[in-house]
């Protein structure tokens, strides 16, 4: 079956790290862009970071303005899994992060979330002050 797994969320103080995964079964993520969304509660849906992956090899990277400098998106080929790398967590990062994909028949463009067609169940990241 074709799935997206988010795991890795937890409780953190600010100022720590999490590495977040998100695993897919059923497809790889060969030509597929890769984000990370992140969702808190009375706030908006905000698009965290993205990933391209071309021919096994990851491409282009895209962050948010609120997490440039703090958070790393990277992809594992072997382990089909792409990770999100979130270092000097504060208070306000904390939401449920979904992972979801799409894939871009070689494009390499930014998609938009309407354009995610895949979706992980999410991750809880609580980060205390």
């Amino acid at each position: 079956e074709v799935q997206l797994q988010a795991s890795g969320g937890g409780l953190v103080q600010a100022g720590g790290s999490l590495r977040l995964s998100c695993a897919a079964s059923g497809f790889t993520f060969d030509d597929h862009a890769v984000a990370w969304f992140r969702h808190a509660p009375g706030k908006e849906r905000e698009g965290v970071a993205y990933i391209s992956v071309s021919d096994g090899s990851a491409g282009s990277t895209y962050y948010g303005d609120s997490v440039k400098g703090r958070f790393t998106i990277s992809s594992d080929n072997a382990k089909n899994t792409v990770y999100l790398q979130m270092n000097s967590l504060k208070p306000e990062d904390t939401a449920v992060y979904y992972c979801a994909a799409v894939h871009t028949y070689g494009s390499r463009r930014p998609f938009g979330p309407e354009e995610y067609d895949r979706w992980g169940q999410g991750t809880q990241v609580t980060v205390s002050s």
